[in-house]
């Protein structure tokens, strides 16, 4: 197995540990060797969707320099994925060292339902997961990764999960970063039909393959009083 390399988003970092963690045991069940390097920092989304291209390089080379030499980089976020997939060749001149340095990371970053079936060609790694629950595909790893069939694949073969449908599941939530702070109240209706469709489909649990999604589904059902577990894949698919 060639070298993998494990970044953790911002959000995981400080808010929601329990992604890494579980992301750490599926590597660990699927027998890969991986590493995390202690000097990564954010990947340099909310700088590129600020407009602060300056600070969005000055973050982009500090990424590239740290994981240029790995064969893959795995995430459990579909955003930052993203961001360094495409967003970070076009933040560079055409042409220069870091536009071709940036070029290489950016084809050795995975989303990891995406890396797991695409690259491992791994549908079912042995978890069990009890609950009947549905899945929300979030914009950036639906439209902008073009990824939907790996977690379904994933998901499918997890035993004692029921996945049942969960109407409009390709419908953004209303979180969009920096969005839902500038338009609080669009944000909160968005997310309000969201969380009214899986209230309707029956699940206790939702499931979800994006960090900030889930913090903002998950914080408005509290909020709104529904009883529901709201859970990173990485975390069903660690098993319990």
């Amino acid at each position: 197995m060639k070298s993998v390399s494990l970044f953790i988003p911002c959000l995981v970092d400080q808010f929601l540990p329990e992604i890494g963690i579980a992301t750490t045991k599926v590597f660990r069940n699927l027998g890969i060797k991986y590493s995390y390097d202690p000097r990564q920092t954010c990947c340099g989304q909310p700088f590129i969707n600020s407009g602060d291209m300056k600070g969005a390089r000055k973050v982009a080379r500090h990424f590239i320099s740290i994981f240029e030499e790995s064969d893959y980089i795995v995430a459990p976020s579909g955003s930052c994925i993203h961001t360094i997939k495409h967003q970070y060749p076009k933040i560079f001149a055409l042409g220069s060292d870091w536009y071709r340095r940036a070029k290489k990371v950016a084809a050795r970053a995975y989303e990891l339902s995406q890396f797991i079936v695409s690259v491992l060609d791994v549908k079912d790694i042995g978890s069990t997961y009890e609950v009947k629950a549905c899945l929300h595909e979030s914009c950036s790893v639906l439209r902008q990764l073009g990824v939907s069939d790996e977690p379904k694949a994933l998901l499918n073969n997890v035993k004692g999960l029921e996945l049942v449908p969960l109407n409009d599941a390709n419908v953004c939530c209303g979180f969009g970063g920096e969005f839902s702070m500038d338009y609080p109240e669009i944000s909160e209706a968005i997310v309000k039909d969201k969380a009214n469709n899986f209230e309707a489909s029956g699940a206790d649990t939702l499931i979800l393959m994006e960090p900030g999604c889930l913090l903002h589904i998950k914080g408005y059902l509290t909020h709104r009083g529904t009883k529901a577990e709201v859970v990173h894949i990485a975390e069903v698919l660690a098993g319990r």
